[in-house]
């Protein structure tokens, strides 16, 4: 494994939402930050993720500079007193577990909700910033093209990825297929709890026309602008049902909506009503009402307990895909490390044949010119190819350092690539 990888991290597992949201990146300061990195850091390839659930910094670099980073980051987002966060920061330093974490993150294994589909496309876009910026190197482009074949295998060969494992997830996956029956849908989220504002991030990954409301307006506004949703003022509620064709309450307040207040509702078709709230948000009563449909939290909890089982199930499954993952990056790496011995030894070689060639053909023929080069061409080929399968061979065993300094000595590589 590259032996100056490395990634600072800071999750969800020990960071409450409070400082991530403090610490969290956008698209354009990523970008910005990537660019000065490169030029005031001894980093060779870095990688920015940060989403709702973290924010990680994943680097090469000889130096340790993880400290440094950290208040570089403090510094781009304007906080005055970095020291105060620095607790929340994991550091690996480890080349391989460094390695092994980023693939658990970008395949699911780390995200909130067991086995995340969205983790993997910001991983994605990540990728395409750290590119962009002319720092995704050699490296970094064969672990996430890896991670990517990965993914693929996750899908094809495991449970990981079916169904819906949380609440939220598992609601706005019934409301898009709820959306495909109805001409221009329009949907309400009421109540921006825990479950509500979870619920408002993954609707807005939607192209639905998705409208929220809360109590506190501050609360509201500031999701609303976030996340680009519409705001609804809590206190036009009730005049405001007629617009809805889905209304999905979290509030707890036992039968906040009642037969009542859809007395005066026009409906057109079938109008969905989800209550995710305990006690019940929703009176049962409402599906009395001619073309009222109502889903509680119990049959979405059901669905989502039933897909999380299955991902949990598949957790060994998706950890041995990674295992075999990073042994074929590790055998990359190791033949990255001996790689300049190869071509060192080629250049030898190939020193050695021209030398010969100049000083037994200074008066052959054409014909005796062209025989020689492709007989010297085919005998340097032939000795090459044992020391380098031997080369290879070394790196799986870990012995590829002791074979490089052999080879060194019997020809003389180092002084061969100075005089070049």
């Amino acid at each position: 494994m590259q032996g100056d990888f490395k990634v600072i991290s800071l999750s969800y597992k020990n960071t409450p939402v409070e400082i991530r949201e403090v610490i969290a990146l956008d698209d354009n300061l990523i970008k910005s930050m990537l660019e000065e990195i490169r030029d005031l850091f001894p980093v060779s390839e870095a990688l920015i993720i940060s989403t709702c659930n973290r924010t990680e910094f994943y680097y090469s670099s000889e130096t340790e500079v993880a400290a440094q980073l950290i208040q570089f980051l403090g510094l781009k987002k304007g906080i005055a007193d970095m020291e105060q966060y620095m607790e929340h920061f994991q550091v690996i330093n480890d080349p391989e577990s460094a390695s092994e974490h980023l693939f658990r993150v970008a395949l699911g294994l780390e995200a909130q909700v067991v086995g995340d589909l969205q983790i993997i496309n910001q991983v994605k876009r990540a990728y395409q910033m750290s590119a962009d910026a002319q720092m995704a190197g050699p490296f970094l482009h064969r672990v996430l093209h890896t991670i990517f074949y990965a993914n693929k295998r996750v899908f094809q060969e495991t449970n990981f990825r079916n169904g819906a494992a949380s609440v939220s997830y598992a609601t706005s996956e019934l409301v898009k297929t709820l959306a495909e029956n109805l001409e221009n849908p329009k949907i309400l989220l009421l109540g921006l709890g825990e479950i509500g504002e979870d619920l408002a991030r993954h609707m807005a990954e939607t192209k639905l026309d998705v409208s929220i409301t809360n109590r506190t307006t501050e609360v509201a506004d500031k999701l609303g602008l976030e996340c680009q949703l519409n705001v609804l003022p809590f206190d036009q509620l009730d005049k405001s049902f007629n617009e809805f064709d889905v209304v999905i309450s979290s509030v707890a307040v036992r039968h906040f909506i009642n037969p009542e207040q859809l007395a005066n509702t026009e409906i057109k078709g079938i109008k969905y009503f989800v209550d995710l709230s305990i006690p019940r948000s929703i009176d049962p009563a409402i599906e009395d009402i001619k073309g009222v449909a109502l889903y509680n939290i119990d049959e979405i909890q059901n669905n989502a307990s039933a897909a999380l089982n299955k991902r949990l199930a598949a957790i060994p499954d998706v950890e041995a895909i990674i295992a075999d993952s990073l042994d074929d990056v590790n055998e990359w790496s190791m033949e990255m490390e001996v790689s300049p011995t190869i071509h060192k030894l080629k250049g030898a070689l190939e020193q050695i044949r021209q030398d010969e060639l100049k000083k037994h053909l200074k008066h052959a023929s054409p014909e005796m010119e062209a025989f020689a080069e492709k007989l010297s061409k085919s005998l340097t080929q032939k000795i090459m190819k044992l020391p380098v399968l031997q080369l290879k061979a070394a790196c799986k065993r870990g012995e590829a350092e002791t074979l490089i300094d052999i080879l060194n000595d019997l020809f003389d590589l180092e002084n061969q690539a100075v005089k070049k």
